[in-house]
């Protein structure tokens, strides 16, 4: 009898199919009223007069507490993930604006006590400020507290400002790794690491199969961050017009950290709170008022419209396959926009920005292919932001010229393979078992759930063996360097665009501008418009894309590591480290980072 009732109170097939159809229609429905108000809300405000007027007399506020997107987002992806909405490539174009703006006095860096940048975007903001003060007009920078990365940013002001109870990190650069494989021991999960023999300096994969650094992988480090430490201080020690002896010595005994001390060691120019800047800059200079870099981008117009043009295609983020619309190095967008910008008669030379760790070894071929298509019809030119390294150097290293930051990672010519196997953890944890039908003796032989035979272990070594000569084949013609010279210098070894320069890697140091300016020369125009390739798409575009998704017909890979996460492994990095092993496939060509202690 309870049997049956069980049975009776069982939901039939038409139950069920009406509730996922009820579901879906109010999911629908749902999602079609968030876009109209979304559509009519942003519709509405875009179609205001808002481009502010500059009034003489004004300083150019920078906000650097929060982190920026290579290229300035769509109003859209901006609004609705609430980020910043200026990318860096505006905001240098701002201050080379800026310098030649009659209304404008000075440039005021605000940090508070947040300055999420690396140092090859601080080393290339650096730089446009650099430029900007040959203007003759000031920079002020204030700080709450100050990173090493945001005071070697500070370094270019006339005038450095810090908060009287705020501290100066400043005692060298220190790395730290994170190993999981202790955890991993734990949750009877095991990895196999495979790489070519060579490929000792490959260090993406070691953090799941040891628990402490390697040889290789322990000098590698020491000798960029070494690089970039060398190249900080000098930096820092001509524009402070101190010995890069005193600032070691600073560094190694931490005399210069406390407000006192660093006014002591002429690191700081003044303790004071954010109001008395501003007070200095009316008292000193006239200026009554500020403008915020947002409102200030809108104000900035092309300097010219010629029929001429330079394109920049901004490939940020890992690499990954197909196309979708988070941070990442899509190949089909890449190919596409590339593609696209080699059959335009209009473009005259192409700038590929590369902001990348590397990532699938399939779309990382995809897009080379598509650089050495694109070089046969026009110059194409890489610039390389903080990091250009594994996959992120192959789809560089065929362009006709590459110029880096002398603080940018870049090289790991390599590849490997990261195979998790959690049968183990499934039975142990939730009791939960497998069985297998084999039609062949190796049908199931990539399984996770069961150890990799020996002729699955072979074939993937074959496979990075083989992936391995490809990829130093293809630096060795596109740079045009002996295979035994490349291979020597490669094995997944990162370099320093500084060191790199001395190797032949890349052709010059420097940021976006010199490499647009090099772009220009190599095409042989003197008048040319600078434009970001491909535009940002329309809304109506965009929300087509949602659309797409939610029909499930996009290709949008929300799984996939962000470009917030490739330098920084903080937070809740046991997680992050899972989902790579997770959803890992086929081989990479990446480099991991580490914890970078400011």
């Amino acid at each position: 009898m309870a049997e049956n009732n069980t049975t009776k109170n069982k939901p039939t097939f038409g139950k069920i199919m009406l509730a996922s159809a009820v579901g879906t229609l109010i999911v629908m429905v749902c999602i079609g009223i968030f876009k109209l108000l979304m559509f009519f809300g942003i519709v509405g405000s875009l179609s205001k007069d808002d481009v502010p007027v500059v009034a003489k007399g004004t300083f150019l506020k920078i906000d650097l507490t929060s982190a920026l997107e290579e290229r300035s987002p769509s109003e859209l992806n901006s609004w609705i993930n609430k980020s910043n909405s200026v990318g860096f490539n505006d905001m240098l174009r701002s201050i080379n604006a800026a310098a030649n703006d009659e209304k404008i006095d000075g440039i005021y860096l605000y940090m508070g006590s947040s300055y999420p940048h690396s140092w090859g975007r601080s080393e290339e903001l650096r730089h446009t400020l650099e430029l900007f003060c040959e203007s003759g007009k000031p920079v002020f920078a204030y700080a709450d507290n100050y990173s090493q990365q945001s005071y070697f940013l500070a370094s270019v002001a006339d005038s450095i400002y810090m908060n009287p109870s705020g501290i100066l990190f400043f005692q060298g650069i220190g790395a730290e790794g994170l190993f999981f494989k202790e955890m991993l021991d734990k949750l009877a999960v095991k990895m196999t690491l495979v790489r070519p023999k060579s490929n000792n300096f490959k260090s993406a994969g070691e953090m799941y199969t040891m628990n402490h650094m390697s040889d290789a992988n322990r000098a590698q480090i020491r000798q960029y961050i070494n690089s970039i430490w060398q190249y900080v201080i000098e930096q820092i020690a001509e524009a402070r017009d101190i010995s890069t002896e005193e600032l070691n010595q600073m560094a190694n005994e931490l005399t210069a950290c406390l407000p006192e001390d660093a006014i002591k060691r002429k690191l700081i120019d003044r303790l004071c709170f954010e109001n008395d800047v501003v007070k200095t800059m009316e008292k000193d200079y006239g200026s009554k008022n500020t403008i915020e870099l947002p409102d200030y981008c809108k104000t900035v117009k092309p300097t010219t419209t010629t029929k001429d043009k330079i394109a920049v295609i901004y490939a940020e983020g890992d690499v990954v396959e197909g196309d979708g619309i988070n941070t990442a190095v899509y190949s089909d967008k890449i190919t596409k926009a590339l593609d696209n910008a080699a059959k335009d008669d209009n473009i005259k030379a192409i700038v590929l920005r590369v902001n990348s760790p590397g990532g699938q070894v399939t779309a990382s071929e995809i897009m080379t292919n598509a650089v050495i298509r694109a070089k046969t019809k026009k110059p194409v030119v890489v610039s390389m932001g903080d990091v250009a390294a594994s996959a992120g150097y192959e789809i560089s290293c065929n362009a006709n010229y590459i110029v880096a930051q002398p603080t940018t990672i870049t090289g790991s010519i390599g590849v490997f393979a990261s195979i998790p196997e959690v049968g183990g953890t499934l039975r142990r944890y939730l009791g939960i078992t497998t069985d297998t039908v084999l039609t062949n003796t190796n049908a199931a032989g990539l399984s996770i759930m069961r150890p990799m035979s020996p002729k699955v272990l072979e074939l993937m070594q074959r496979n990075v063996e083989e992936f391995y000569t490809v990829f130093v084949n293809r630096v060795a013609k596109g740079r045009g360097l002996k295979y035994d010279f490349v291979d020597s210098i490669a094995r997944g070894r990162v370099w320093t665009g500084r060191d790199a320069l001395k190797l032949g890697l890349v052709d010059a140091l420097g940021g976006l501008d010199d490499a647009i300016s090099i772009a220009a020369d190599s095409a042989g125009i003197k008048n040319y418009t600078v434009i970001d390739y491909p535009a940002n798409e329309s809304i109506m575009e965009e929300l087509s894309k949602f659309k797409d998704q939610s029909s499930g017909t996009a290709k949008i890979k929300t799984l996939e590591p962000q470009a917030g996460d490739r330098v920084w492994i903080g937070g809740n990095a046991a997680t992050e480290a899972l989902n790579r092993i997770l959803e890992t496939r086929g081989l990479q060509a990446r480099v991991e980072f580490l914890l970078i202690t400011e």
